[in-house]
């Protein structure tokens, strides 16, 4: 009898190199970028509707997200000059290349729409802008989730179906939250909807993403990332429950889009962390190897 093959790494050393993204950096520009994107669609939901007050709130929350996402990013390169480097290339094929000139050029337009909104200048020119952004806002929504799938991360990698809906789902949820927190209730009608859509779209396909993925989810589950993903789902469930009262309450509904807004920070930081644990742990790259070389034999 040939003993059966055991698949291992080299003295428990990671298979793959661990990305070298840092934290906070990286998951808060995964949520304002999100955030920003959700905010733009918002605020042109809220400008068809007629509801000047959102459209206001929602323009200024994409321009101040994807500047603060965009600086996230820039802290975490280590310096201003690598961001303008990645825009050297247009690259179709590359997440990384399509992702860079589609920050650009959203920041571009959501900071122009904002700066119109604050100054009153230029408001067909403002209008414009805004109605670019909001172009561009799906994919804002859910392209860093494409950028990380497209990793050796097995965590990452292997949930590449679910994971832009994941990150879609917390998009609209913090959109929504912050329209909610910011406008009463009365204007927040949008937002509300929003939030509410958002967070069943993200709990949906997370819980099937770990039920997919079976023990390379296991990071989803367990230690720190287990805790910030537990939280995001409490607090997302919780605020979406919250909508209900918020129709009619403006404590209501700020603590609402708050719980909302937390919980789509908190699963950010834990798709992040479970990220790092699954690049660092060989057994999340060996043992799957070693079933697919089993099924095959």
């Amino acid at each position: 009898m040939v003993p059966r093959a055991e698949f291992q790494s080299y003295y428990g050393r990671p298979v793959i190199k661990p990305p070298t993204w840092k934290t906070p950096d990286v998951p808060a520009y995964f949520f304002l970028g999100g955030l920003a994107g959700a905010s733009s669609a918002m605020a042109t939901l809220a400008e068809i509707g007629g509801r000047p007050r959102l459209v206001r709130i929602g323009t200024l929350a994409a321009g101040l997200g994807a500047a603060g996402g965009t600086a996230a990013l820039i802290h975490d390169l280590g310096r201003p000059e690598r961001f303008l480097n990645m825009l050297r290339v247009f690259k179709p094929t590359s997440p990384l290349s399509m992702g860079s000139w589609l920050l650009a050029s959203f920041g571009t337009l959501s900071g122009a729409a904002a700066a119109s909104t604050v100054t009153g200048l230029l408001p067909r020119a403002g209008t414009a802008a805004r109605a670019g952004a909001a172009v561009l806002s799906p994919v804002m929504m859910t392209y860093t989730a494409v950028l990380v799938a497209d990793t050796a991360v097995p965590i990452w990698h292997d949930g590449h179906r679910e994971l832009p809906f994941v990150f879609a789902g917390g998009s609209l949820t913090s959109g929504g939250g912050l329209g909610m927190v910011c406008a009463p209730p009365k204007d927040s009608g949008p937002a509300r909807a929003m939030a509410v859509a958002g967070a069943g779209l993200e709990l949906v396909a997370e819980q099937r993403m770990s039920s997919r993925l079976g023990m390379v989810a296991e990071p989803y589950h367990r230690g720190r990332s287990g805790r910030w993903m537990r939280a995001g789902k409490l607090l997302t469930a919780a605020g979406a429950l919250g909508t209900l009262a918020a129709r009619r309450s403006r404590v209501a509904s700020v603590a609402s889009g708050a719980a909302l807004l937390a919980g789509a920070l908190c699963t950010r930081f834990g798709v992040f962390d479970a990220g790092m644990v699954s690049a660092k742990d060989p057994k999340y790259t060996v043992v799957p190897q070693r079933h697919s070389h089993d099924h095959e034999h």
